[in-house]
């Protein structure tokens, strides 16, 4: 009987111990531009990924600024990311790494592009963080490699295709998504329209096909 008692007793303070426990929620951090920036508006991606998963579970963050670089990233990365200690962190930069060689000339270097984007997965992984990697979109809708950075948006794509293999971390390449996407999608070859609503940032169909995407990835 007393053996009964004792054991009876134990399993309370088991029960008692276990329920006071305060469950966390597997923290996620979209790291990016104005494409994640935007993403946390009412039908951006962020926010569909968001919906989707069971918010007693899944704590997710936005941390996208725009006109953002890789370098701009490094640089806010302890704040932003790596003090709100998350579970897993989706990098999506390199539109502005691109665009912005052209634009105002104050785009990102290949070489440098990969050198600090390896530098951002040794510190979020340093911290034990996941990373997913994300491949950079479009500049333009067009197909067949018409629009005027695309040369440029292929080589870093594949930079960062070659970085996830060589760190062994999942992609999101959306590069080559959205171009099969609009192979299907585009018979007028539109410039936009189609998945961006001005060549780069996202309309509802593009952030839906983002967020489909990334789900699998972040669960």
């Amino acid at each position: 009987m007393n053996k009964l008692i004792k054991t009876s007793i134990l399993l309370s303070f088991c029960l008692i111990a276990l329920t006071s426990m305060t469950f966390k929620p597997k923290r996620i951090i979209f790291f990016g531009d104005s494409i994640t920036q935007q993403g946390v508006s009412k039908n951006g991606y962020v926010t569909l990924i968001k919906k989707s998963l069971d918010s007693t579970k899944y704590d997710v963050i936005g941390a996208g600024i725009g006109g953002n670089k890789v370098y701009d990233l490094y640089l806010r990365l302890e704040d932003d990311v790596l003090n709100k200690k998350p579970d897993l962190v989706v990098i999506y930069v390199g539109i502005n790494d691109v665009w912005h060689k052209q634009s105002s000339h104050t785009g990102t270097d290949y070489d440098k592009y990969l050198k600090f984007y390896q530098a951002l997965i040794n510190k979020i992984q340093g911290v034990g963080s996941k990373v997913v990697l994300v491949t950079p979109s479009v500049v333009g809708e067009k197909k067949d490699g018409t629009n005027e950075l695309d040369a440029d948006l292929n080589k870093y794509a594949e930079g960062i295709r070659t970085l996830a293999t060589k760190n062994n971390l999942p992609v999101c390449d959306l590069r080559k998504i959205f171009a099969e996407y609009e192979e299907k999608n585009n018979p007028e070859d539109k410039e936009k329209g189609i998945l961006t609503v001005d060549r780069v940032h996202l309309n509802e169909t593009g952030n839906k096909l983002v967020a489909d995407q990334l789900l699998p990835l972040v669960k």
